[in-house]
């Protein structure tokens, strides 16, 4: 694996392989790197013959108030990932290289309808800092498929609905989320978790799988499951952010009858934003 810092060596990289008759596979992180990541690469590289991951923390996609300065950055132990997950490029560009006139100044990519509601609300322009971020990289990179965790479900919309929108020729792949063996979904964020956070984790995930159990045979008043996940939550000692049943493709609030859902979910352990989601397809006669 080769680490290359600005656009004209990616590019050139990326010719090269090309021009062997390479399919050109794409994982985009911000780092801290998780054995979620690896997965995405690890599929990215049975799907194309070259891998080019990028490792970028995107100012445009933090808040004033969010962990920008604090997110952590851990190059080299996160090109040892990459390599032994399949990657072949890494970019790890700087800020200059990716803003050069700065942000101020920066072109902007909004989707709307999908970036509204549940991260969207909590998070104020973040949708709009990840599509910009993203249509840059994949212009830079401009793979023939590209691979996203599922655990972002929000994000993952969005992506597919700029690339569909925008007449991108890039196939958009979702990875399902890697998972603790208690059931934690793996996030670089889950490392400010102290011990006892932790240990307390779980219950995300725990009040998703109750919720889905529970309209899987046949409850469809989601308001009063979602009152009562909330109150799990808050009772385990997290502060709920958002916790909805939403339909799976459009992201709308669900309705009876619809058999494609999405049960997300946003919660505070501390400082913490924990963020999951459980995917939940009923049968005729459920629905």
């Amino acid at each position: 694996m080769i680490t290359v810092n600005t656009v004209h060596e990616l590019r050139a990289a990326v010719a090269q392989a090309r021009g062997q008759g390479k399919h050109i596979g794409f994982v985009p992180t911000m780092g801290n790197l998780h054995n979620g990541h690896a997965t995405l690469v690890t599929r990215a590289a049975q799907r194309a013959d070259f891998v080019v991951a990028s490792i970028f923390v995107n100012p445009l996609q933090f808040g004033a108030n969010e962990d920008l300065d604090k997110y952590p950055r851990t190059l080299a132990a996160d090109q040892q990932r990459l390599q032994e997950a399949g990657c072949n490029l890494l970019f790890a560009p700087t800020v200059e290289e990716m803003y050069p006139d700065g942000m101020s100044v920066q072109t902007r990519v909004s989707v709307p309808n999908l970036s509204e509601g549940l991260c969207g609300a909590s998070r104020p322009g973040h949708f709009e800092g990840v599509a910009t971020v993203v249509s840059k990289l994949f212009n830079m990179v401009q793979p023939d498929l590209a691979v996203f965790g599922e655990k972002d479900y929000q994000q993952l919309a969005v992506i597919r609905a700029m690339v569909r929108d925008l007449n991108m020729p890039i196939q958009i792949i979702g990875e399902p989320t890697v998972r603790a063996e208690d059931g934690l979904a793996l996030s670089s964020r889950n490392g400010y978790l102290t011990p006892e956070q932790r240990a307390t984790a779980p219950v995300v995930y725990r009040t998703l799988k109750h919720i889905g159990n529970a309209i899987a045979h046949g409850q469809v008043d989601f308001p009063a499951l979602i009152e009562e996940g909330k109150a799990q939550l808050v009772a385990a000692g997290l502060r709920p952010d958002y916790l909805e049943v939403r339909h799976a493709v459009n992201l709308r609030p669900a309705a009876f009858g619809d058999r494609d859902l999405v049960i997300l979910v946003a919660a505070y352990l501390g400082n913490t934003r924990l963020i999951d989601n459980l995917y939940l397809h009923l049968d005729e006669k459920t629905a």
